[in-house]
């Protein structure tokens, strides 16, 4: 569970700066900025397997490059549902945007562990 908070804290973090670097991304507030992290974990958990399973043939046949099409578009999902969240640049700006995600996530990932910081013994 921590984890995964910590994780949804990363892509509010990715997502934050996002809207910094890329045009055409706009999200509101704190608030939507937080839940849009949180939703971004729940459809990379969720809905994004099964569209990888639906896509599969046409993933292989782009030799993967398809991938950054289907990120894109989970990006794009949550702005869709989520109000307060609006990416006016299209495709572009949500494959920017997932890129950052990404990029902040793997940092992430790589300072605190796979599983949170249960990676650091305690004393």
């Amino acid at each position: 569970m921590t984890g995964f908070l910590l994780r949804a804290l990363l892509s509010a973090l990715g997502l934050y700066l996002a809207t910094r670097w890329v045009h055409g991304v706009y999200i509101a507030n704190l608030e939507t900025l937080l839940l849009a992290g949180l939703l971004l974990g729940v459809v990379n958990a969720i809905v994004r397997p099964v569209a990888f399973i639906l896509t599969l043939p046409l993933t292989i046949v782009t030799l993967g490059l398809f991938l950054l099409v289907l990120n894109a578009a989970m990006v794009a999902l949550v702005a869709w549902i989520l109000p307060g969240f609006h990416l006016y640049g299209g495709f572009r700006a949500a494959l920017f945007t997932w890129i950052i995600v990404w990029l902040t996530g793997w940092l992430g990932s790589a300072l605190i562990g796979e599983r949170g910081f249960e990676r650091y013994p305690r004393r």
